[in-house]
Order: C-alpha cells, then sequence, then structure tokens
C-alpha cells in the first residue's frame, strides 16, 4: 500500500509598495466591499520601477489623491498566504506620506469597483484595517508621523 504525499501548492513571489497617507489627525483607507476588507493602498512594483515610485503611483490609482510626498520610509514584510490553490509570498514595502493639497485625479473603472477611499481618525485607524500585517504598518506610521512633527 503507497502512501500518497499531500502536494505542495505552486508558490508565486512578488513586490508590493504602498502609501500610509495621513493628514489631519486621519489615515486613508480603502474600503473593499466586495471582499469586506479594509486596506491599505498597494500594488505590484513594475520593472524597472522603484519601490518609492511603486507606493506614489499605486496610492493614486486606487485613492485617486495625486499631489502626495513621501516623509518616510515605514519598511518591509514579508507577508504569505495562499489562495486559490497556490502559495503567495509577498514583500510589502510601506511610505509614509502626507496630502499636500486635496486634487486628485479620475481613477480607472476598475479601481472604483473595487475600492472606495475613505479617511478614519487615527484612533480609530488601526482597528478598522483587516489584517495584522497592515495594522503594524498603521501604527508605524503613527508612530513615525509624531516623530515627523506632525
Amino acid at each position: 500500500m503507497s502512501k500518497t504525499k499531500a502536494q505542495t501548492p505552486p508558490t508565486v513571489r512578488y513586490n508590493t509598495a504602498g502609501g500610509v497617507v495621513i493628514d489631519n489627525e486621519q489615515m486613508l483607507l480603502l474600503d473593499r466591499p466586495a471582499r469586506r476588507e479594509m486596506r491599505l493602498p498597494k500594488g505590484h512594483i513594475e520593472v524597472g520601477e522603484t519601490p518609492e515610485a511603486a507606493a506614489l503611483r499605486e496610492t493614486t490609482e486606487e485613492t485617486g489623491y495625486c499631489d502626495l510626498l513621501i516623509v518616510a520610509d515605514l519598511g518591509e514584510w514579508v507577508v504569505e498566504f495562499d489562495y486559490e490553490g497556490e502559495h503567495y509570498i509577498r514583500n510589502e514595502r510601506y511610505f509614509l506620506m502626507h496630502k499636500r493639497s486635496d486634487q486628485r485625479l479620475p481613477r480607472s473603472a476598475e479601481d472604483e469597483a473595487q475600492f472606495r477611499a475613505c479617511w478614519a481618525s487615527l484612533t480609530q485607524a488601526v482597528a478598522l484595517l483587516t489584517y495584522p500585517s497592515e495594522q503594524a504598518v498603521a501604527r508605524k506610521a503613527i508612530h513615525a508621523n509624531c516623530d515627523s512633527g506632525r
């Protein structure tokens, strides 16, 4: 009688970058109603793109806010998860950002359908985020924001 070994799911590795935007004691979050998630803006780093450029691009694409300034590097986290039969290892790099103005750009139909940008007080934002890794990033951003004198 032979034993069947459990198959190891294929591993997908990729890098992402995102922003934690803090303005007037509020943090910019993304509500994803279809998934019942509250998230921070982030997305794939494209070939040849710096993490900073990717973070600014993704935050703008997902929220519409386009006049953003990176004020601190919040570091990198490795997140692992299984989804649809594959194992993912995602390197996430985040940056603290401040909003320089209320200027916004139109968002793509795809982003409009997936994400609703919303502001939450710093005291509420951490608790609203769905995933512990993003809660940790938000706490670090709040601390860094205080250190920056804002």
